[in-house]
């Protein structure tokens, strides 16, 4: 299909009695970045092993770079690269190592092996770690090395399943540049995370699961702004202050507010922002409310999807 590498149409998937997948649609338009969200168990990482030929679906259909997953799974292994969730790399080999037996292991001629290794290394930041053994690497180096490794044969989709878990934020920025450097020479890629900034940050449009249906599917900034207006965070010094706190938005604007304990913050959604502002400072100043900080600011990816899927936890 013209303007599409991925297409899915009545994607199903049952364990026993279990539904994983309920006729699932998506499309992925060639060169972006499209995220796969949901609570766990919604059924991300199983589009993916069905996309990837690791688990065949029950029902539906789809294609992969214009190929049928289910007629010709060969060509659709020959066309991607994926990236789960865990390392993949050989920590007692090093950098250089890993990718030479990774380009040997699909084919490469010794010699074409050695240079792609070497392009590789040099194009995710890891020439002056080819020779370290990997257990020397750190988070982000591992993953990047990971990365390198699905694109030996330059697939033209790469598939990500969570590919930050763990990481720091140093690490996590570390992937995310290497994420937009292949998205710029072309390569369309699908990336489920649980990391809503990671998607918020890196995807041009997003696909949202819940218990095996797709409930949403939008830019992030489109799916930010059906929450309507901007939001006020009322952060309290305090622990102790923070359920008064959260009783003063609620009396100055109106409205449902969140409590947030561990970074001791009320936030609410406003319409008005300058008629908030001024009925909130108005209460504050005659309530025993030390604070640390006040902001005004847009909703986040985060917020969107929690208003989408409910508490988000499926465990």
């Amino acid at each position: 299909m013209y303007g599409v590498v991925i297409s899915v149409d009545g994607m199903r998937k049952r364990y026993g009695s279990k539904t994983a997948l309920d006729g699932i649609r998506l499309e992925v338009a060639p060169g972006r970045v499209h995220g796969l969200l949901g609570p766990n168990g919604a059924g991300k990482t199983t589009v993916v092993r069905i996309l990837t030929t690791l688990t065949a679906m029950d029902e539906g259909s789809a294609l992969v770079d214009g190929i049928d997953v289910r007629a010709d799974p060969a060509r659709v292994r020959m066309r991607i690269g994926l990236v789960g969730q865990y390392s993949t790399v050989d920590e007692e080999l090093t950098g250089w190592q890993n990718l030479e037996l990774y380009a040997r292991l699909h084919h490469l001629p010794a010699r074409r092996a050695r240079t792609r290794a070497r392009e590789l290394l040099e194009r995710f930041g890891l020439g002056e770690a080819a020779g370290r053994r990997v257990c020397t690497y750190s988070g982000g180096m591992r993953r990047r090395l990971d990365i390198a490794a699905s694109m030996v044969r330059a697939p033209s989709v790469l598939f990500l399943d969570e590919p930050t878990t763990g990481l720091d934020p140093r690490g996590r920025g570390q992937v995310w540049d290497s994420v937009r450097e292949l998205v710029a020479e072309g390569t369309t890629v699908l990336l489920t995370t649980q990391y809503l900034d990671e998607a918020d940050q890196l995807a041009d449009r997003v696909t949202v699961l819940d218990r095996g249906r797709v409930i949403a599917e939008a830019a992030p900034r489109e799916l930010k702004s059906r929450l309507g207006g901007d939001r006020i965070d009322v952060i309290v010094r305090e622990p102790g202050q923070l359920e008064r706190a959260g009783e003063l938005l609620t009396g100055a604007v109106g409205g449902a507010v969140h409590l947030d304990p561990e970074t001791n913050t009320a936030s609410i959604g406003v319409t008005d922002r300058l008629a908030a502002l001024d009925n909130l400072v108005r209460a504050l100043r005659s309530a025993p409310v030390e604070l640390a900080d006040i902001e005004l600011r847009q909703p986040t990816l985060d917020e969107a999807f929690l208003a989408l899927t409910g508490d988000g936890d499926r465990r």
